[in-house]
């Protein structure tokens, strides 16, 4: 029974892992070289209100970015790092913002966190299958 799942799970997690990386990169070239002005200038997130986008670390600029995505995808959450997100960018509402401006922040960070998520499965496939 473990040998089945093995065989079927390494090559899906793989391969999910794969896409992940290919999106998040695809995602990423589009958001930075050519949507990040019209990004900021949509999202306008409190920051920039006090510093250029030019004058942050690359820490600060992704955590901006984060919060652009939490917004947007957990538009009604209050808990723990989305519910600051949601309270910082509380003048955006998610239903009115353009496809255009979505698709590569979400891309970027979705194919970020389901990456980790299908690297640790791909590792714990791995592990087992060493196990066995």
């Amino acid at each position: 029974m473990l040998t089945t799942i093995i065989l079927y799970g390494l090559p899906l997690s793989f391969t999910l892992l794969a896409t992940c990386a290919l999106t998040c990169v695809v995602s990423g070239l589009v958001l930075f070289l050519f949507r990040l002005r019209v990004t900021n200038q949509t999202l306008r997130h409190p920051y920039l209100d006090k510093q250029p986008w030019e004058r942050f670390p690359f820490t600060i600029k992704a955590t901006i970015l984060l919060d652009y995505f939490l917004r947007l995808s957990f538009p009604r959450s209050k808990f723990w790092v989305m519910g600051e997100a949601n309270r910082l960018l509380a003048h955006v509402e998610p239903a009115d913002i353009s496809g255009r401006i979505k698709w590569p922040l979400i891309g970027f960070w979705g194919g970020c966190f389901l990456g980790l998520a299908a690297m640790l499965a791909l590792w714990g496939l791995i592990l087992l299958s060493m196990a066995v």
